[in-house]
């Protein structure tokens, strides 16, 4: 097992699974890999790449009118729309600032049902999860935090965004991991304001954020999401390693302590 895997048995967790994987293919796991775990906001890496299918499947388009008033499909998956964390009213202008949420993304989901005619817990399911064998893998109810998967689906969803090409086209991959609007600021949930605080299309970007959940050591490219269930996803493309943890220790100061050496210890061992 690896060294940086052994660190997993302490956190304050009843259940509890983690593991990285290469570019390669080569692998390292440790706990509980087929434990059904709740993914809170790591759903939204499932949705969001469910949303840029159907762009790419042309049910919608990034640029098209979504949301309040002059906001579009790319500035919700962006949390640049102006929506606050939960609520229909906006609470500034789209474009002006980083207010991360759940509302942009249960509008996302609406809007692909009503445009493909399939519920989008089901589109999720067949743009995501049927081609790559996740066959644990449910986001039913909200398209922000509903979701539930184990670790070695997971992995396979975490190996495929090394993999450009394999979930989704090269480009638009490439597209999802671009910051958008990079100058706004904002708050990181559990981290504070964060100036600029880049994100991609649904997936947050480490860029120069300090402090932050991925290692400090990841690269500026270097993208995923975290959960408050105690859970979280990183890929380093530089590095060409990808990290998947699921915990049902919701997050807290353990994890903020636990998480970013845990990550760089995930990189020194994936990379001998």
């Amino acid at each position: 097992m690896s060294s940086a895997l052994d660190r997993v048995a302490s956190w304050p967790a009843e259940h509890r699974a983690a593991g990285w994987v290469r570019r390669d293919g080569h692998s390292a796991v440790t706990g509980e890999e087929d434990h059904e775990f709740a993914l809170a906001s790591v759903t939204k890496l499932l949705s969001a790449t469910a949303v840029l299918v159907a762009v790419e499947e042309e049910v919608i388009a990034l640029d098209e009118p979504a949301g309040p008033p002059d906001s579009t499909v790319r500035l919700l998956l962006a949390h640049a729309s102006g929506l606050p964390f939960d609520g229909a009213s906006p609470i500034a202008a789209p474009g002006r600032r980083r207010i991360y949420g759940n509302t942009a993304f249960e509008i996302l989901g609406d809007l692909v049902a009503e445009r493909s005619g399939v519920a989008f817990a089901d589109y999720l399911e067949e743009a995501v999860c049927v081609p790559l064998g996740m066959l644990a893998t449910f986001v039913h109810g909200s398209p922000a935090f509903s979701g539930r998967s184990t670790l070695r689906d997971l992995l396979r969803f975490a190996h495929a965004l090394l993999l450009p090409g394999t979930v989704m086209a090269a480009e638009t991959l490439a597209e999802a991991t671009t910051p958008q609007l990079p100058e706004l600021a904002g708050v990181l949930p559990g981290f504070g304001r964060q100036s600029p605080n880049p994100w991609g299309l649904g997936f947050e970007l480490h860029g120069d954020k300090s402090p932050h959940w991925m290692p400090a050591e990841a690269s500026p490219r270097a993208f995923g999401h975290f959960g408050q269930s105690g859970t979280f996803l990183w890929v380093d493309p530089d590095a060409g390693t990808a990290c998947v943890v699921l915990t049902d220790a919701r997050f807290g100061d353990w994890a903020l302590e636990a998480w970013p050496p845990f990550g760089s210890a995930v990189l020194a061992d994936a990379a001998r």
